[in-house]
């Protein structure tokens, strides 16, 4: 039993990414499903589909590569706010990744949305994960 899914996501996309793993097999809840629509919408995977099988669902997450050496599009994936130390921001302190080359995911009032989007939408909230 994963006590983090978000990390345990996010590792499982790491590991994939630096095989070269065309598909990655991660656990269906809410928020992945959420991580996963934000993710394909920048462009960072180029796909996911939902699948609903007996005892568990699960996503299946294609990866995307650029090249004929087939690097990786996702460079990095960092947890910020964690289990034991949860880390917020106000609509006024949104993070930037890497002068805004980079995504923050966000779990904000309104949803799960990007840095970008909170800072139009003038929220902030918990700061999920940084992507570049």
């Amino acid at each position: 039993m994963v006590t983090d899914t978000i990390s345990d996501m996010l590792t499982r996309i790491r590991n994939a990414n630096m095989v070269k793993h065309q598909i990655v097999q991660v656990p269906s809840t809410k928020m992945s499903k959420a991580i996963a629509t934000i993710l394909k919408e920048e462009g960072f995977i180029e796909n996911f589909e939902v699948y609903n099988e007996t005892p568990y669902a699960y996503l299946l997450i294609s990866l995307k590569y650029k090249g004929r050496l087939r690097e990786p599009v996702i460079a990095n994936l960092e947890r910020v706010s964690k289990p034991g130390l949860r880390v917020y921001a106000n609509s006024k302190e949104l993070p930037k990744v890497l002068d805004d080359l980079g995504i923050a995911i966000m779990s904000t009032p309104k949803g799960v949305m990007t840095n970008f989007k909170a800072k139009e939408v003038g929220i902030g909230g918990e700061v999920l994960c940084y992507i570049w």
